[in-house]
């Protein structure tokens, strides 16, 4: 695994993985309840680390608007990545974690940003590496 790079193998592809999460996990805000994130740590793996995937729901906003936040919130997890995915290395951990905009929408916000995104996304991160 690349320390900067977010591979296929990284990101939640199946339809199991997102019934799991969905099912089984937990849902945490961001602060300012911009973001949310969706959980489940599995704590007898078969593969050890972490696997995303980043929702948008079409209400939020037009197909460029929702793709922006998906580009942005990918850029802002891969940056981040290092020491919730060393924390799931050690412990022996499999984590499965979902990104999707709690109250964020195109209506609200026209234009957005990666450091309005970036904040967001790493305290979402620090709450998710206190429950490992």
């Amino acid at each position: 695994m690349k320390r900067f790079g977010l591979s296929a193998s990284e990101r939640i592809k199946s339809k199991k993985e997102f019934e799991l999460v969905y099912s089984r996990g937990e849902i945490l805000f961001s602060p300012s309840n911009k973001l949310k994130a969706v959980f489940f740590i599995d704590r007898n793996p078969d593969m050890i680390g972490i696997k995303t995937a980043y929702a948008v729901s079409s209400k939020s906003g037009n197909a460029v608007w929702r793709n922006r936040i998906k580009r942005l919130l990918r850029e802002s997890y891969r940056l981040n990545k290092m020491e919730i995915n060393n924390a799931c290395i050690i412990k022996k951990l499999k984590l499965l974690l979902v990104f999707s905009p709690g109250t964020l929408n195109q209506t609200n916000n026209k234009k957005i940003f990666l450091k309005d995104i970036m904040n967001e996304v790493t305290d979402l991160l620090i709450q998710i590496g206190t429950k490992l």
